[in-house]
């Protein structure tokens, strides 16, 4: 008869933080450091495949913003959408994808403005291609409910908003 192995409790990466109140939350932060990274590499790889090898995941996940809705967007929304605090990183990517022509700048009023330029359309809808064919048919394979799927994704929002309240709560000690 084969022994069952021992219960090693929760995979974290940082036993010491595993060890106080809530070890399961120590559990999600590994876990999603892992997805986060996982998720990095996917975009800048799926976007090399697309055509366009030298951007970066932060550079990606702009140029994708840009294009949703095909309207025109400022940095401070751009920022806020991506929940992203350091607008100079956006504003350098902005100025990347300018430049590889992706994103073309305009103004609304006095305030400065991007929109998505038909090659940076292009870019993002064989983007969306190769993420149907490469990832998501695989994912659908799994037999992974999608709604299932939508309740961790506002879950995961919803610990967004605790995250952002102790990073303020910690930036006033």
């Amino acid at each position: 008869m084969q022994s069952q192995p021992p219960d090693l409790g929760p995979i974290v990466s940082s036993g010491h933080l595993a060890s106080g109140a809530m070890p399961a939350l120590s559990e999600f932060e590994f876990a999603m450091n892992m997805t986060v990274h996982a998720f990095q590499r996917w975009m800048v790889r799926c976007m090399a495949a697309a055509g366009h090898p030298d951007l970066s995941a932060l550079d990606v996940l702009v140029l994708h913003n840009v294009n949703h809705r095909g309207k025109p967007k400022r940095l401070a929304d751009i920022c806020l959408v991506l929940n992203i605090e350091d607008t100079h990183l956006v504003n350098y990517a902005l100025k990347k994808l300018e430049r590889l022509k992706l994103l073309k700048a305009g103004r609304k009023g006095k305030e400065k403005t991007v929109a998505v330029t038909p090659a940076g359309e292009e870019a993002c809808l064989r983007y969306a291609q190769i993420r149907e064919q490469l990832l998501v048919r695989p994912v659908l394979g799994t037999g992974m409910d999608p709604a299932r799927l939508s309740e961790i994704a506002a879950a995961m929002r919803s610990l967004s908003g605790q995250y952002d309240q102790a990073a303020r709560a910690a930036a006033s000690l």
